[in-house]
């Protein structure tokens, strides 16, 4: 009888891992550039990501709540191809946090993004109204330290605006995402 039952929660253990992993490939992580090509208005990382831009989100822990809010401040700048963004980021705990990102866009949309915090290379493409990008970043030590595996949809609407959601992975299962907007800032 216990060989049954063990068999049984295999199956049914089985059974949901299969239902989690369709549901994820369906979901955000699915998503492909090609999926936006014909959207408009076109997302050019080099207009989008130029001069003053402010950020304002949120971050969802594991279970669905936010666990923190911030404002940030870009200031970017291209030379061809070839850019750097820096952020000042503000969270409402009183923490503060920078980073600077040298950023590539290749002719054919791709792009290559590099940052102190980050593990290796980031990837991604611009298409149409959207952009991806996904890399692992190292978390700082007051924060655990952990390398998060992280996907970034960044969707230009009609105003400028951009929505930004990334989504934050530790073996695969998501540990945090995080919504935002991004504006230019007038001059």
């Amino acid at each position: 009888m216990t060989t049954i039952l063990w068999v049984l929660a295999g199956m049914i253990l089985a059974a949901a891992l299969h239902a989690i992993g369709q549901r994820t490939l369906r979901g955000f992580p699915a998503q492909r550039a090609t999926d936006y090509a014909g959207d408009a208005p076109r997302f050019d990382i080099r207009e989008q990501f130029n001069g003053p831009l402010r950020c304002e989100g949120v971050i969802y822990g594991p279970l669905g709540r936010v666990s923190s809010r911030f404002t940030a401040d870009f200031e970017a700048r291209w030379d061809g191809n070839t850019g750097v963004m820096d952020e000042h980021f503000r969270y409402a705990s009183g923490a503060t946090q920078d980073r600077q990102w040298q950023l590539t866009l290749g002719n054919d949309g791709n792009i290559r993004a590099e940052a102190a915090d980050l593990v290796g290379t980031g990837t991604g493409r611009q298409e149409g109204a959207a952009v991806h990008l996904r890399y692992t970043i190292k978390l700082p030590e007051s924060a655990g330290g952990h390398a998060l595996d992280v996907t970034d949809w960044m969707y230009l609407v009609e105003d400028g605006t951009i929505v930004n959601r990334s989504q934050f992975r530790k073996f695969g299962i998501k540990v945090a995402e995080l919504v935002a907007t991004m504006r230019k800032v007038p001059q």
